[in-house]
Formats: structure tokens, C-alpha cells, sequence
């Protein structure tokens, strides 16, 4: 088990915290922490946080290893793109010469970059980029003006 010892600062900060942090997993660390300052047994702290013992081991060693700050800090596993180290070549060619199609944009993008992406992944980095669809519909024949008009009544007005 280890042996912590906190000041009444500390102590205070704790009690502040759990309530007025932004982050709710910060919350939680805070409130267990201020149940190990005021002698809660282990099993207890985690049952009152609704965590396990070996998290609040962890957030104890936390505490240990760096204080109050060193629980404040989250780490977040936020994978990125392989496309990301190609977004400035992707972004110019599509600005230049625009795909108009999700298939077409996988193409191109394999031709620039080597790597294959799935049309999922490659419409979602367009999105990142700031590229979007354009949805169309087609214009009914010229030859028939007056399905035309009707047309252009009912389609185009609901701007």
C-alpha cells in the first residue's frame, strides 16, 4: 500500500477540483485522491469513485510521481493519417483539377501517393481538407421546355 501524505493546500486543491475541473476523468482522480487524503481504505475509494483498484493504483502513483498537476494531464491516443504527410500535394492537385467522384479521389490519391485508401477513408480526409460533394441532379432533356420550367419551379425555388 502506498504512503502518501498530503497538506492542507493540497487537500484544498483536491476538494476544488473534483467538482470544478473541465475534464470529468480529472473529476474522478481528484475525488479519489481526496478520500485516500482523509484515510479511506483502497477497496472503499474505488467502490465510492466507481473505478477499479488497479486505476486508482495508478492515479496514486500519479500523485506520487508529480502532484496534483501530473493528474490534471490526460493522454489521449489519437492516431493519424498516413494521407496527413501528403496533404498539401493532394489538397493542390484537387483544388486544381477537382475528382467528381469518391472512386476518382481513391484513384488519384494512389497515383500521388502510393497508398491505397478505401473510399470511406479518403472521402473523410476530403472532408477534413474542407472538400465536399457537390450533389447534382440532372436538368430534364432540352427538347421539352415545358418539363423544363416545371422543373426549374419546383427544384430550383426552395433555395
Amino acid at each position: 500500500m502506498l504512503q502518501l501524505s498530503f497538506t492542507e493546500e493540497e487537500i484544498q486543491a483536491l476538494d476544488y477540483q473534483r467538482y470544478h475541473h473541465p475534464h470529468p476523468r480529472v473529476q474522478r482522480k481528484m475525488e479519489a485522491l481526496l478520500l485516500k487524503a482523509r484515510g479511506l481504505p483502497h477497496q472503499q475509494i474505488a467502490r465510492c469513485v466507481g473505478i477499479g483498484e488497479n486505476p486508482l493504483h495508478r492515479y496514486l502513483e500519479q500523485y506520487q510521481a508529480g502532484g496534483i498537476e501530473a493528474l490534471q494531464v490526460l493522454h489521449f491516443h489519437r492516431p493519424t493519417s498516413e494521407l496527413e504527410s501528403h496533404r498539401e500535394s493532394i489538397e493542390a492537385s484537387f483544388r486544381e483539377q477537382p475528382p467528381a467522384t469518391i472512386p476518382e479521389a481513391v484513384k488519384r490519391i494512389e497515383e500521388l501517393t502510393g497508398l491505397k485508401r478505401s473510399p470511406t477513408q479518403v472521402g473523410i480526409f476530403l472532408n477534413k481538407l474542407g472538400l465536399k460533394r457537390l450533389k447534382t441532379a440532372g436538368v430534364p432533356a432540352k427538347s421539352d421546355v415545358q418539363q423544363q420550367e416545371t422543373f426549374k419551379k419546383t427544384s430550383w425555388s426552395r433555395g
